[in-house]
């Protein structure tokens, strides 16, 4: 399933569903209907795509004031 925001003639805009691309051609031949006018004069409007937020990495964890203790020196200089 796929939906198009459409706009009519007129300027008025909405979404519908459609199976595929392809479903979307096969009903703008038929004649889509605007629910507002019932024009059939009916396009794709422009849509901004829905793309999901990605998670990003943890911060890596930061050296104390005076360095890193422990003796097995500063992690981080092992990443260089």
């Amino acid at each position: 399933m796929i939906v198009y925001a459409l706009r009519c003639a007129c300027g008025h805009e909405f979404d519908q569903w459609f199976d595929n691309m392809a479903d979307y051609d096969t009903k703008k031949s038929a004649g889509i209907a605007c629910p507002s006018c019932n024009g059939t004069d009916v396009a794709k409007a422009i849509m901004a795509p829905r793309v999901g937020k990605t998670q990003a990495a943890p911060p890596a964890p930061a050296c104390a004031p005076g360095g890193c203790g422990g003796g097995g020196g500063c992690p981080m200089m092992s990443m260089m």
